[in-house]
């Protein structure tokens, strides 16, 4: 597996992705994931349709709330978009925060079993076994348009220009 280093940090600790990096142009790796109610997700799930794919290491941080609520609001203005919000949190755990903070606009997934897309989207930190926070837009036809890593996990990724590149589409 393709060990990447000084992409990422968390709390200023350099973290090293697995996986390959994933660039625009690229065709979209499949994964499994995990929804709320144990059924597998794979990315042909959503093929025909434009996904944002919203990486968070973890629903119950402050970041990855506010990131998680961002898109759930966005969500709402862009009907023919899916927004995919994944993390290593357990389904279960997944399924009360959506209860809990009325998240129901996008879909939240779950890659702790399989590690799947952290892996083949190179987003899985080695040292800690979560996924760095970034932003993957993926096209109708399952073509990679844009791809963040957020630098300091502990930021906010670049709504706007991920919005900008989904309204292209």
């Amino acid at each position: 597996m393709e060990k990447r280093k000084d992409i990422v940090t968390m709390k200023g600790n350099p973290m090293t992705l697995l996986g390959p990096e994933i660039k625009p142009g690229m065709r979209a790796p499949d994964f499994t994931l995990v929804d709320r109610d144990l059924n597998e997700v794979t990315l042909d799930d959503g093929k025909g349709k434009v996904r944002i794919f919203s990486v968070v290491p973890s629903i119950d941080t402050g970041v990855c709330d506010a990131q998680t609520r961002r898109f759930n609001e966005e969500a709402a203005k862009l009907k023919e978009v899916e927004i995919w919000t994944i993390s290593v949190d357990l389904p279960f755990a997944q399924k009360r925060y959506c209860d809990a903070q009325g998240i129901d606009q996008v879909k939240l997934l779950s890659d702790h079993k399989y590690l799947s897309f952290g892996e083949n989207y190179g987003f899985a930190m080695e040292e800690v076994r979560l996924l760095a926070r970034g932003i993957v837009v993926v096209d109708r036809d399952n073509k990679v348009r844009y791809v963040e890593h957020v630098k300091e996990v502990s930021t906010h990724p670049d709504y706007e220009r991920a919005l900008e590149e989904v309204r292209k589409l």
